[in-house]
């Protein structure tokens, strides 16, 4: 846990996660991601790849990586082909509410696809 973490309640540790429209307007399109954005990104996916865990059983560690994308910058890439490009800088949600709806969408997802593909779930 980066510095300034220790002893702070649950209500402020997820506000670390909460960039309003205002914060994210303020911030430039492209930039390279600070130490303290991609611990937040850890968090959240450690978060979900527990919560997957919790509900169906297999280990769900996030698998994330940085690497060159293009000229232009780099991407996160997830396992499921998806990435997280240009404005990774400015990861965070805009309220408590889609925290939650995010999480739990991610969840919801992944369990159905182990629901679906239990053979695969446990190669």
């Amino acid at each position: 846990m980066p510095p300034g973490h220790v002893g702070k309640s649950d209500t402020e540790l997820l506000g670390d996660f909460i960039i309003t429209r205002k914060q994210r307007r303020a911030m430039p399109v492209i930039g390279d991601p600070e130490p303290d954005v991609l611990w937040r990104l850890d968090m959240f996916y450690s978060a979900v790849g527990l919560a997957i865990e919790e509900r169906s059983g297999p280990m769900t560690p996030p698998m994330i990586e940085m690497k060159p994308r293009r000229p232009s910058g780099a991407c996160f890439s997830r396992a499921g082909g998806w990435s997280l490009c240009r404005d990774i800088h400015r990861f965070g949600f805009e309220t408590f509410r889609k925290l939650a709806e995010a999480g739990t969408k991610l969840v919801d997802d992944a369990t159905a696809a182990i629901e679906a593909y239990p053979d695969v779930a446990r190669a």
